[in-house]
């Protein structure tokens, strides 16, 4: 069964400039720096706080943080999770074909997960090389 993402959902715009900040390891004041002398820790703090951020502002930000604005706008935490929860289900699923001890199933199922993850930081590095390689070129 497939979900589709309902209109009614709202992408929390502050949550997703943390998130993508906390991935470049950058912090609050180092944000704020590049943001201007009108901006510090707290109010960067505030920003991510907010649910929708003013269109002028977010394209700042992206611009700051290197990314595309649409990134902070569209990013769904809860449809990712989604999309994870349904890969480790149709894992599971797999497995609970197999005949194995349940502690060996466990063990397959942890390292599958991890192999997951592995795989999705890897490719959220090379996404982050391909937007940089972008960024550079303008």
């Amino acid at each position: 069964m497939t979900h589709t993402s309902t209109p009614d959902r709202k992408v929390h715009q502050g949550r997703n400039v943390k998130r993508f900040r906390e991935m470049m390891g950058i912090k609050q004041d180092a944000l704020a720096a590049d943001l201007g002398d009108d901006w510090n820790q707290q109010k960067i703090s505030l920003l991510e706080q907010k649910e929708t951020i003013d269109p002028t502002l977010l394209q700042q930000v992206s611009a700051a943080l290197k990314i595309p604005a649409e990134a902070i706008q569209n990013f769904d935490e809860e449809q990712a999770v989604n999309v994870i929860a349904n890969t480790f289900g149709d894992y599971a699923f797999n497995y609970g074909t197999m005949h194995v001890h349940p502690i060996d199933k466990l063990v397959q199922l942890h390292e599958e997960k991890i192999a997951l993850y592995e795989r999705m930081l890897k490719e959220k590095d090379e996404m982050m090389a391909r937007l940089e390689g972008l960024i550079g070129k303008k």
